[in-house]
């Protein structure tokens, strides 16, 4: 997925701004589950004996879920949708869930709503990695990203309505159901200190933590919140005093990134742990390293400890979860995985384990009395240099894991990892992580065809048509589904006949625009909510309201409708261009203000404005205005076959739509050829166009008869007719495009023979 700026063009240059994007995510029918790997959990635990503890997690799908824990079940409670990208971690402050995202923010949600993001904050100025919070501290939150910045939040005041400027009231863009504003916060750039929000008078600003010079993978804070460490790819661990922000100290002993840190309670004690297979235990007191256990093979990415701080969970790159006695050394190997291991989080004796794949395991894991778990036996001394662990295992030494299933699990889908965008331009072949291959229809975002574990490289070469569309749209699958992205003007350059989309009732040359199309199915519920608030009056800003705009719209704006004479919502949509609302989409797009959002296309409430949705998508479906486009026109010779004595009265180069069909052409022909003499009086420079937008031509047809002066007028055969190019006859289906494309091949304005069959 694009990189989305979390402030947009906020610097004096006068360079004009590239319009905003909008893009729309396919969603998987069973939406309740992740379609990407699982970057973080949370566990937020009942304060009743009879309540119920839940589990939060974040995805690489851009979503958080909540999960209802109950005795060795875990059941689907609601979704947090508000991020563009990667969901990196989360943290439970209170009540409040704080995410940190690739899109550059960090958002705030009640983690027991429906899932309504209450404030985002923009302060840092690339990817947002980690997060650490105070347990009983429930206002501070720090968080740290790839751009050397760690801000730590004070959330109750972060979360304060501000006091409304002018100024200020421009940059409040209200997000799902709270009415809570989200107000962009003055940034402050640990490097520059450039502010990057101009607007923000009344605003909330956090502390910087100055210091790290590259990028922060790693975030702890004890629990009163006095003592915050951080690591990265300086290989050292600072510590930090989250108060004032100032520096403490640097502690120096790994060779490569640190990845995952843990403060014991106190803030005494720091786990490590690193891309070069080590976790050490730092005594901050002493300011030194006091042990080091190679218990891993490669990369340590997770941390998770006993309350007591004296066992630790550890996992990684090498797919394993170990548990480690932090004062015997002693290791023992809990289970491996099929994918490496980015986070963990205890509940009661099990730890639940997030990877890269979209589901989620639940593993045994005696947090309460860990010494059980070594009773089992198959437990080894962790030595205290970088990769011996590697070393053993090369020697046939690999322990044997203590579980082999998980005591339960909470699936996901597979997320797609290879897609192929077909000659049509509507459709996309997608492959995913369970090997299944399926056909999409990106026009109205359902699949056409589940075509199960088959070579998806054959399946495409199956589904190749020899057609020629220009590319109107780009996709990627960072998210585990497919992103479709629409920028203006290029994605109003591909438009298709009616009656090939199966458009009942519609004439032969009706045009349709896809994109056109495609946004009024994607904002129809917009349009309806709109509708409803605007009560069929034009509006304060001089938008046609949705029913008024309806009659207004001609063929030439590519609708089919019936008019009755009443306002016919249910015409709005084509059918072809209909989403389902079972699964609906979700739409990312750029506020003007606010920064990029996510919603699904059910959840837009019509208060959405030109502040919000692009401006090009609201004048598109309001107003049916398109911006202008390309020349869609293709020239082209018409020309008899060497040896032909069929003439054609009218030479020249000719004009006509890329789409039009090679069997318009041959009626042309056939109307206007001549098989004795050519018919004086033709056009002098040959121009002339066919198939134009209106459906009507403007040449006339040739009359079966011709009238000389002073003679009785003489029968002209109807010739049968076919075309050719490169000497290859030409199916009557293909376009000029296609033909220009795959058969002429050459810069050169396309040139056709054209030789009778038969004269009858």
């Amino acid at each position: 997925m694009h990189r989305v700026g979390s402030a947009g063009n906020t610097s004096n240059s006068s360079r004009p701004r590239k319009e905003k994007r909008l893009t729309y995510v396919l969603n998987d029918a069973d939406d309740t589950k992740h379609c990407a790997g699982v970057n973080c959990l949370a566990v937020l635990k009942s304060l009743s004996p009879d309540g119920c503890d839940y589990l939060f997690t974040g995805s690489r799908d851009g979503t958080l879920k909540r999960w209802a824990l109950t005795d060795n079940d875990a059941t689907y409670s609601a979704t947090f949708e508000s991020h563009v990208d990667w969901v990196n971690d989360a943290v439970l402050a209170g009540n409040t869930l704080v995410s940190c995202s690739s899109d550059t923010t960090v958002k705030t949600w009640n983690c027991l709503s429906d899932g309504a993001c209450t404030r985002t904050l923009r302060q840092h100025s690339d990817y947002v990695i980690c997060l650490a919070a105070a347990e009983k501290n429930s206002n501070i939150v720090a968080s740290g990203g790839l751009g050397g910045e760690v801000f730590i939040w004070d959330i109750e005041a972060a979360l304060l309505p501000t006091a409304k400027s002018v100024d200020a009231t421009e940059d409040e863009i209200s997000y799902g159901n709270t009415g809570i504003p989200m107000t962009s916060l003055r940034c402050i750039n640990t490097s520059n200190n450039i502010s990057l929000h101009h607007n923000q008078s009344h605003g909330y600003s956090p502390i910087a933590a100055k210091g790290h010079k590259e990028s922060v993978y790693a975030l702890a804070m004890n629990d009163s919140g006095t003592l915050l460490v951080s690591g990265g790819t300086e290989k050292v661990v600072r510590v930090w005093d989250p108060r004032t922000g100032s520096k403490n100290m640097k502690l120096r002993g790994h060779t490569d990134n640190i990845r995952t840190l843990l403060l014991d309670s106190t803030g005494r004690f720091c786990l490590s742990g690193s891309s070069d297979s080590m976790i050490r235990l730092w005594d901050l007191g002493q300011q030194r390293c006091v042990h080091s256990y190679a218990v891993h093979t490669d990369s340590v990415w997770a941390l998770a400890s006993t309350s007591s701080f004296t066992h630790v969970y550890s996992g990684g790159r090498d797919l394993s979860l170990y548990l480690t006695d932090l004062s015997t050394r002693e290791s023992i190997l809990l289970c491996m995985k099929e994918h490496p291991i980015l986070q963990m989080a205890l509940e009661d004796d099990s730890i639940w384990v997030a990877t890269t794949d979209s589901s989620v395991h639940k593993w045994p894991a005696e947090g309460h009395n860990p010494q059980k778990v070594f009773q089992r036996g198959g437990s080894f001394l962790a030595g205290n240099l970088s990769f011996t662990r590697a070393r053993a295992s090369l020697e046939g030494s690999a322990p044997v894991p203590v579980y082999q299933e998980p005591s339960f699990t909470i699936p996901g889908i597979p997320g797609i990892v290879q897609h192929e965008i077909l000659n049509n331009r509507r459709h996309v072949l997608t492959k995913d992580t369970a090997g299944l291959v399926k056909l999409w229809d990106i026009t109205r975002g359902d699949v056409i065809e589940n075509y199960g574990k088959v070579s998806f490289e054959q399946k495409k070469e199956e589904l190749f048509e020899m057609v020629s569309i220009p590319a109107w749209f780009t996709m990627d699958t960072r998210l585990g589904s497919l992103s479709i992205h629409l920028d203006t003007p290029q994605c109003f350059y591909v438009e298709m006949y009616a009656v090939d989309l199966n458009v009942s009732g519609a004439p032969e040359d009706l045009k349709i625009n896809l994109a056109q199309e495609t946004l009024r199915g994607l904002l129809a519920h917009w349009l309806a909510k709109r509708r409803q608030r605007s009560g069929f009056q034009v509006s304060s800003n001089g938008d046609i309201a949705l029913g008024k705009d309806v009659s207004v719209r001609n063929l030439s704006h590519s609708r089919v409708e019936v008019d009755d004479g009443t306002e016919n919502q249910t015409s709005m949509v084509l059918p072809s261009f209909e989403f389902a609302t079972s699964s609906p989409p979700s739409i990312i797009t750029e506020g003007s203000h606010g920064g990029p959002w996510r919603k699904k296309i059910t959840d837009l409430d019509g208060m959405e404005d030109e502040k919000a949705l692009p401006m090009w998508c609201m004048d598109c479906v309001l107003n049916g205005c398109l911006p202008s486009r390309e020349n869609t026109k293709c020239s082209f010779y018409l020309q008899p076959c060497e040896g032909s004595n069929a003439q054609i009265h009218t030479q020249g180069k000719l004009s006509a739509p890329r789409i039009l069909r090679i069997h318009k052409v041959i009626h042309y022909a056939t109307e206007k050829i001549v098989l004795d003499k050519p018919i004086d009086g033709g056009s002098s420079d040959g121009s002339v166009g066919l198939g134009l937008s209106t459906g009507q031509s403007q040449l006339s047809s040739t009359s079966d008869g011709y009238v000389r002066s002073g003679t009785k007028p003489r029968q002209k055969l109807k010739p049968s007719i076919e075309i050719l190019c490169n000497n290859q006859v030409l199916s009557p289906e293909m376009s000029l495009a296609t033909v220009r494309t795959y058969i002429w091949k050459k810069p050169e304005d396309l040139v056709l023979n054209y030789r009778v069959v038969q004269t009858r």
